[in-house]
């Protein structure tokens, strides 16, 4: 085995992690965002339901995240070369693109696109994986 295959695990563990601590991040400070996602008259109430968007929203990249290093952790897809090339471009590129969403104030619109590409196809993958692997393999 190569050097460079070698370090896939790491690799993906670092950029799954990094992205996590953007996502956790946001959460302390989404007020930005949240008002980026308003008109310049809002009311209350549509700060509240923008607010309430952008939780279920880091709620569900959450859930992603626990699904895809269930999958890691567990050995299922850890030594998966491609799952691992797919995981570390998601996630470096997941946390990039949220750190841009964190500093330029993006809508949460942008939020969602981010999460669906970045958390969702590879936690997408990691799930058809765990089936594979645990379901279908036994029959």
């Amino acid at each position: 085995m190569s050097s460079s295959i070698d370090g896939l695990v790491p690799t993906r563990f670092l950029c799954l992690v990094a992205h996590l601590i953007v996502t956790i991040m946001i959460f302390w400070v989404r007020d930005y965002n949240v008002k980026a996602s308003l008109a310049s008259g809002y009311t209350q109430e549509e700060y509240t339901a923008k607010d309430t968007e952008l939780i279920i929203g880091l709620s569900v990249a959450l859930g992603l995240f626990a699904l895809e290093f269930i999958g890691f952790f567990g050995g299922i897809s850890m030594f998966m070369h491609s799952q691992g090339l797919i995981s570390i471009t998601a996630h470096a590129a997941g946390a990039g693109a949220l750190t841009y969403f964190f500093f330029w104030r993006w809508t949460i619109i942008d939020f969602w696109m981010i999460t669906a590409w970045a958390n969702g196809l590879p936690a997408l993958l990691d799930l058809i994986i765990l089936i594979n692997k645990r379901c279908i393999r036994r029959l």
